[in-house]
This record gives structure tokens, sequence and C-alpha cells, in this order.
């Protein structure tokens, strides 16, 4: 049987909660640098100089977290937000990670030790689907 390399990530657009579905759970959290108090002063300056620096800031975001998921065979992108479909849009137009398979999943908020649960039982699971 063929060992795959499985990573479940929470996500909204502020925080992605990379989860390594091993023995211990590994996790990482990467941030946006995007937040609300530096969209309010960017705002208060100018509309059209928030949205390229929002785009730009969630381009960076999303790169970080690709980053990450190429050593990866089976990624499980789930969380409350459309961030975890804007990803899966960029990944997918990618060549680099077409041979990995990506889940989306709707989420709630959830607490660390639910976000592992919510992995390893997904990837339990979804054990059949890991097959070449």
């Amino acid at each position: 049987m063929t060992t795959t390399n499985k990573l479940g990530i929470w996500m909204d657009h502020a925080h992605a909660h990379l989860i390594e579905n091993s023995e211990p759970m590994v996790s990482k959290v990467l941030t946006s640098d995007s937040t609300y108090e530096e969209k309010e002063k960017t705002l208060l300056k100018s509309e059209r100089i928030m949205h390229n620096k929002d785009q730009h800031e969630e381009s960076e975001y999303y790169k970080e977290i690709a980053e990450y998921i190429r050593k990866y065979d089976h990624v499980l992108l789930f969380g409350p937000t459309d961030a975890k479909v804007e990803l899966l849009n960029i990944l997918e137009a990618d060549h680099r990670f077409s041979k990995i398979k990506f889940e989306v999943m709707q989420a709630d908020k959830m607490s660390e030790h639910q976000e592992h649960a919510f992995v390893r039982d997904y990837f339990k699971h979804h054990k059949h689907d890991l097959l070449p």
C-alpha cells in the first residue's frame, strides 16, 4: 500500500491552520497581513488603494499556503468563508498542483482539538480515495 502525505487546512481570509495528518498531528498557523485595522486606515485614504493593497496581501497569503501544500498528495480545505474556494481556484490553474487531490468542505470556527479531530476523521473515512 502506498503512503500518502495528507494535509488539512482550516482557513478563512485571515488565518490558515495547516494540519498534517500524522501521529502526532503537526500544526502550523499562517496569518494574512491584511487586518481589519489596516483596512480601516487604508479606507480613509482611498478605496482604490485599499482594494489594490488587499489584492496584493491576499495573493501573498495564498502563495504562502500554496508553497506549503506542494509536498502533499491529498489536501482537505475547510472553513467558514469562501477563502478555501478562492485558494482552490488558484491551485487548479497552476500545473504544479495537478497531481494533488483536493477536497473542499464547509466548516465552522473550531478549536485546535476540533480541527485535528476533523482532519483525522476525514482521512480515516476517505482511505479508499487515496489509492492510486
